[in-house]
């Protein structure tokens, strides 16, 4: 059996509407003669004559009047499907969103970014998980609306990107360090001991490249999975923790921080999204907000 032609069911039902097919052909902008032929194929589709004589006009046959509300809420339907997206009602935008991110985004952006929900969509809530690799399955996979990411060779295509900030690495002592006083030197640095903040199976950074580079080698005496664990380590020992600077802002409150004496290069944060999201006006009110806020608040540090 061939599939039916379902751009009949307008015709249906304008022709049931109606109940005449002079009055139909003119709201479907059709001649009287090919409005003649449509019900005739739906006649022919539907095994009904639909429609019958009865002195000088037409009344519907049981099954037409079977069809009539059937047939117009399945057309309302499918106009609605194939219209454009409606605009964005904030007000009653009823949403949770994923957000995977490293340590200190949360802290250092999710005030801002709960105050702007509150203000504008206050129906919205925010879930923040922790980013234990660049693996970017969750986002593909709808487990995640958004991820930050230095972003590198390992991302592939199916992500879109956008820039969120710049940032650098910053060592971090306690209070009252020796470190915290003087001229900060690359001897000084590498001589102290040092708590490194890696995902798993990584045991070397930038900084340590930079450091060979330089003849030198820093003893770690600690690894940990994040920044927060490095700085309260730090906070709570002579160690060194090594964190990007506006990352961290909030995780380093009444802590010593200073700019490495040699050279390491910068890096970009960025906001990263799976493509079926793009159009989503929910999703990109949810994206702009997070660029809004980033900006906004790494200007006040400026």
């Amino acid at each position: 059996m061939s599939n039916p032609d379902l751009n009949l069911l307008v015709t249906l039902d304008v022709l049931l509407t109606e109940g005449n097919v002079s009055r139909a052909a003119k709201r479907l902008h059709l001649s009287a003669s090919a409005m003649s032929r449509a019900l005739a194929r739906l006649r022919e589709t539907t095994g009904d004559p639909l429609l019958v004589r009865a002195g000088r006009g037409l009344v519907p046959t049981p099954r037409a009047l079977e069809l009539r509300d059937r047939i117009g809420a399945l057309v309302q339907e499918a106009q609605a499907a194939l219209s454009p997206v409606k605009p964005l009602n904030l007000r009653k935008l009823d949403r949770t969103f994923t957000l995977r991110t490293n340590e200190g985004f949360a802290e250092n952006f999710g005030p801002a970014l709960l105050e702007r929900m509150a203000q504008n969509a206050p129906a919205v809530r925010l879930r923040f998980l922790p980013k234990p690799d660049k693996d970017t399955g969750p986002l593909r996979d709808g487990l995640v609306d958004l991820e930050t990411a230095v972003v590198g060779a390992t991302y592939g295509p199916e992500v879109r990107v956008r820039a969120l900030f710049r940032d650098r690495l910053v060592g971090v002592v306690r209070a009252g360090h020796p470190l915290a006083t003087g001229e900060m030197t690359t001897e000084r640095y590498a001589d102290a001991e040092h708590v490194l903040a890696a995902r798993q199976n990584e045991a070397r950074s930038a900084v340590d490249d930079a450091l060979t580079a330089l003849g030198l080698i820093r003893p770690i005496r600690l690894t940990v999975g994040g920044f927060a664990a490095s700085l309260a380590l730090a906070r709570a020992t002579d160690m060194v923790a090594t964190v990007p600077e506006r990352h961290t802002g909030a995780l380093r409150d009444g802590m010593h921080s200073f700019a490495l004496p040699f050279a390491v290069p910068p890096f970009t944060v960025s906001l990263l999204w799976h493509p079926r999201m793009e159009a989503d006006p929910g999703h990109r009110w949810l994206r702009e907000c997070v660029i809004d806020v980033c900006a906004q608040e790494l200007e006040s540090l400026v």
